[in-house]
């Protein structure tokens, strides 16, 4: 299967997007499955892993309608609030849904850069575990460091690291990012999400800015941790979903046929679990 292991769906008439405002005009609308549809025909994707885009319980549970009835929603990776006493009650509940995959906290809005280790979170991340679930981690570089913590801390943890915790490849910003996805990649099983780029990049970004940092990846985690997804919608800022598959296609255009497919499905089926869910 090819697997398109990170996009979005919302409805602004949901009202709980608090980052997604007129200001980001371009996808500032509804983008529902039907939307999403063409272009994974288009592409050969067979099937999706939908991903919150919004700090709510009920978010999650409005992914989780969608993806009852849609069958190109493969899983789901939702919310829940890590700091509520019913934490572990609620990821309880919503792990009885066989399409719930993992779940993300939105890392990267939190002002506290060490707010991921909490010793409080200690249960929540086991439970995580006891439910096989993932834990997509939403970071930027500057959260490595204490990433790298968490999972040597939880090394039994599926975690997932989305958009390859954020490289600022406008700025050129390589070294400090390289020298923590590797101590990452090295010391713990975490896999990696090839995600995100080009939004990461300028607007005139280009296959030559971004492949150094898409080669690390392929250094590091290598073909069997690193997962492919579009980041559809958000990616519509800096491409389009074709040419980021047409231009994945040419980063690892150097691979064997079955790396090729481990990452573009296979991982996405390992990391998630999909066939112990279906």
């Amino acid at each position: 299967m090819r697997i398109d292991a990170h996009q979005h769906f919302w409805a602004l008439a949901r009202g709980d997007y608090d980052w997604l405002t007129p200001e980001l005009a371009d996808i500032y609308r509804d983008f529902l499955p039907a939307d999403l549809a063409p272009m994974l025909e288009k592409a050969k994707i067979d099937g999706t892993i939908a991903v919150q885009a919004a700090p709510t319980v009920a978010e999650t549970e409005y992914l989780l309608e969608l993806a009852a009835t849609h069958e190109l929603i493969s899983g789901i990776v939702g919310w829940i609030d890590f700091e509520a006493e019913d934490a572990i009650a609620t990821l309880g509940r919503l792990a009885r849904d066989p399409h719930l995959v993992g779940v993300r906290p939105m890392i990267q809005s939190i002002p506290d850069p060490d707010w991921m280790l909490n010793e409080q979170f200690t249960s929540v991340f086991d439970a995580l575990q006891a439910h096989n679930l993932a834990f997509d981690a939403l970071t930027f570089p500057i959260h490595l460091d204490n990433l790298h913590t968490l999972l040597t801390r939880h090394s039994g943890l599926t975690c997932v690291i989305d958009h390859a915790s954020k490289p600022q490849i406008r700025n050129a910003e390589f070294d400090g990012w390289a020298n923590g996805m590797a101590k990452i990649a090295n010391d713990t099983t975490a896999y990696c999400k090839l995600s995100g780029l080009a939004t990461e990049s300028d607007d005139r970004w280009s296959f030559e800015a971004v492949k150094p940092f898409v080669d690390h990846l392929l250094e590091t985690f290598g073909p069997s941790r690193l997962i492919w997804g579009s980041d559809w919608p958000v990616c519509t800022l800096a491409t389009t979903y074709q040419e980021w598959v047409g231009m994945t296609e040419q980063f690892l255009a150097s691979l064997s046929e079955e790396e090729r497919a481990a990452i573009m499905g296979g991982n996405a089926q390992r990391a998630y679990k999909l066939k112990d869910k279906s």
